[in-house]
């Protein structure tokens, strides 16, 4: 995925904590050097995330994926969804660091998780994943920022 292609952003869209009851709040941003993930988050109302999704497929055989990010340096989840599990998210935690870095994660790197939860699911593959996601959560309040360029398979 190339976030510094205008027709990419059009495929993401937004889940936040408003789906419980909570107001947090996020949008995407257009740039030239790649799509912004940013909003405020708050733990009003049992609120407490805000998150951005879109269609991925990577290839069969898989081994690693690759995401070109800089951010606020806050902690962020790289959250995937699998057509064999479609209530589970595969997340995989990071800080997002003020400048451009290659966050680089395996297979192993990944929990299986429910609401938030660790549960047994089966094991991640790649080729099954359907969705990713980028996820700002555990009550960090108040602004971030995180801009994407690419992610891919290596």
């Amino acid at each position: 995925m190339d976030f510094t292609n205008s027709n990419t952003i059009r495929d993401c869209w937004i889940v936040n904590d408003s789906v419980m009851g909570g107001v947090s709040q996020s949008g995407l941003r257009e740039d030239p050097h790649g799509m912004f993930f940013e909003g405020q988050v708050s733990v009003e109302n049992n609120g407490g995330f805000a998150s951005m999704r879109s269609s991925v497929r990577f290839p069969h055989g898989t081994q690693l994926i690759e995401l070109l990010a800089k951010g606020d340096g806050k902690r962020y989840k790289l959250v995937l969804r699998t057509e064999l599990a479609p209530r589970v998210t595969y997340v995989a935690d990071f800080i997002a660091e003020s400048t451009w870095q290659s966050y680089q994660f395996h297979l192993n790197q990944f929990k299986a998780t429910f609401r938030g939860q660790v549960v047994h699911a089966p094991t991640l593959s790649f080729s099954d994943v359907i969705e990713f996601g980028i996820l700002i959560s555990n009550s960090q309040v108040g602004s971030f920022a995180i801009q994407l360029k690419t992610l891919q398979s290596a």
